[in-house]
């Protein structure tokens, strides 16, 4: 499955010229729902994720980090990605993430096994721009750093024991 995320990502690069600039990501507002479960994300604690097809004007919203790499890697996904934003954990605090608190997922340091769990209550893929404050996470609460073309399948395609609704604090 990395090897399907890993030739979306070269084909957003090598098509950048052939299509349309990617569109800027939208702010996370009250009527925002996650993909898979249809819920209001903003009252999730934990990053979130939005994912631009190409010819569609909005994005779709997962609640997840994690949702949004599974859906990359499998055979739902519909068309082309024009681009993939998640939430920069550097500048926010776990419960509120931010409405306007996007950056590329290509230029994100995932923290991954740090026994975070996102809001769906799975373990998290926690996105940061700045690798320092993503070091400083790891050694807080656990966990590896990876770049996006290089985060194992297995963080975001294995089967889970889902927490719910544990409190959580950065």
């Amino acid at each position: 499955m990395r090897v399907l995320l890993v030739l979306s990502l070269a084909l957003l690069a090598a098509c950048k010229d052939e299509v349309a600039e990617a569109p800027d990501p939208l702010p996370l507002t009250a009527e925002n729902v996650a993909y898979y479960c249809m819920m209001d994300i903003s009252e999730h604690p934990g990053p979130k994720a939005q994912i631009f097809l190409d010819g569609m004007p909005d994005p779709i919203f997962f609640a997840q980090v994690r949702d949004a790499f599974t859906y990359v890697a499998s055979a739902e996904q519909e068309g082309y990605i024009a681009a993939i934003y998640v939430n920069d954990m550097a500048q926010a605090p776990w419960e509120t993430p931010g409405a306007d608190n996007w950056m590329h997922a290509n230029d994100a340091h995932f923290v991954i096994g740090s026994g975070k769990v996102g809001g769906m209550g799975a373990p998290e893929l926690v996105p940061f721009s700045d690798p320092a404050a993503a070091q400083s996470f790891a050694a807080r609460h656990g966990g590896t750093i990876y770049r996006m073309d290089a985060v194992p399948d297995e963080a975001f395609l294995a089967p889970v024991e889902l927490v719910f609704r544990q409190e959580e604090s950065q």
